[in-house]
């Protein structure tokens, strides 16, 4: 489902940001894809009960579309977190939303932990270590 995750978590931070329902312009310019892909793209997951695409209104997200973008974002949170903090990218959202829907929820709670580990660590006063004079 990788592409579709990015369509319906594009349209899980825009309902969370407060809109009703989401153009498929606003979707093509957030995924970088033509409006006519984006269009075809809303109305296949319509066909799937992931959303209801009403043309000139949007997409809204279905109670099923909403669970499963939710589960997304978490996805997409800790890849973003992972890419911005540990590995240092220059866009992390943008590889996180691609990647999102490809990975699965062991490697998501692995790395979720790999980060948690890193935070206890950082968190840890570790005294420095005494120096000697002795040669090695």
């Amino acid at each position: 489902m990788t592409d579709a995750s990015q369509y319906l978590l594009v349209c899980y931070l825009a309902a969370e940001d407060g809109e009703e329902s989401v153009s498929p312009g606003y979707v093509a310019d957030e995924l970088d894809r033509s409006p006519a892909v984006a269009t075809e793209t809303l109305q296949r997951l319509e066909g799937q009960g992931y959303l209801t695409y009403e043309p000139y209104d949007g997409a809204t997200l279905t109670a099923s579309g909403r669970e499963t973008a939710a589960e997304l974002y978490e996805t997409y949170a800790v890849l973003s977190t992972f890419f911005r903090d540990v590995l240092e990218l220059e866009d992390p959202e943008r590889e996180a939303m691609a990647l999102a829907g490809s990975v699965s929820s062991l490697v998501t709670e692995r790395v979720a932990e790999t980060l948690l580990e890193a935070e206890d660590a950082d968190s840890v006063d570790v005294p420095a270590r005494a120096s000697t004079t002795e040669n090695c």
